[in-house]
């Protein structure tokens, strides 16, 4: 298969990587050190993406930003950084990318565990991520030539534990290379409408 992996060198990225480059064609997109320069918070560049890389077999998005902190500090400025980056942008991987992907292609989008899971200064993450939940159990039916789509929704990972911690107190965090064959079931099993718990 050709795969397009947007945010192929973050953290679940690098992992989701590694498994798929075994036995497929994976094309890296992000804002850099990327095969493609895409910027998911803007509709053009996502279209550009498409028009660069051609037609695909699967897309995978582990990329998408999200605003950490209490409550009572969240604002609908920095609550938007979780809407246009993690929600909206991957919402329009799929939208946009409908009329690229082949035929019985794959869509597989990000969530995590907090949409389920709460914790403290998680709420827009949280928020987002149950959103694109609900967005994938939707547009699974109405997905055109048997392009199916699913997410992901890990628990915080071990190699991310340094930078969140914090947030995770209590929380048994799993290596990446777990949550990297959720990403290989949704793309290379028959499934569709599914959240991948790797919990």
């Amino acid at each position: 298969m050709k795969i397009v992996l947007i945010g192929a060198n973050g953290t679940i990225g690098r992992a989701v990587r590694q498994e798929l480059e075994q036995h497929h064609e994976v094309v890296s997109a992000g804002r850099r050190e990327s095969d493609i320069y895409v910027d998911i918070t803007s509709p053009d560049s996502i279209r550009d993406m498409y028009l660069s890389v051609g037609e695909v077999d699967a897309v995978i998005s582990a990329t998408g930003e999200t605003y950490f902190g209490p409550l009572k500090e969240l604002t609908p400025q920095t609550n938007d950084l979780s809407i246009n980056s993690k929600l909206k942008g991957q919402v329009n991987l799929v939208l946009i990318g409908q009329h690229f992907i082949k035929d019985g292609g794959s869509f597989t989008l990000t969530t995590g565990i907090i949409m389920e899971d709460p914790i403290i200064g998680g709420t827009s993450a949280a928020m987002v991520g149950g959103a694109i939940k609900s967005f994938v159990e939707s547009a699974a039916i109405e997905l055109p030539r048997g392009i199916r789509i699913n997410n992901v929704s890990p628990n915080v990972l071990v190699e991310s534990m340094d930078k969140y911690g914090p947030y995770f107190q209590g929380f048994d965090p799993v290596p990446g290379s777990k949550v990297a064959k959720a990403y290989v079931k949704s793309v290379e099993g028959a499934q569709t409408g599914k959240t991948y718990r790797v919990y």
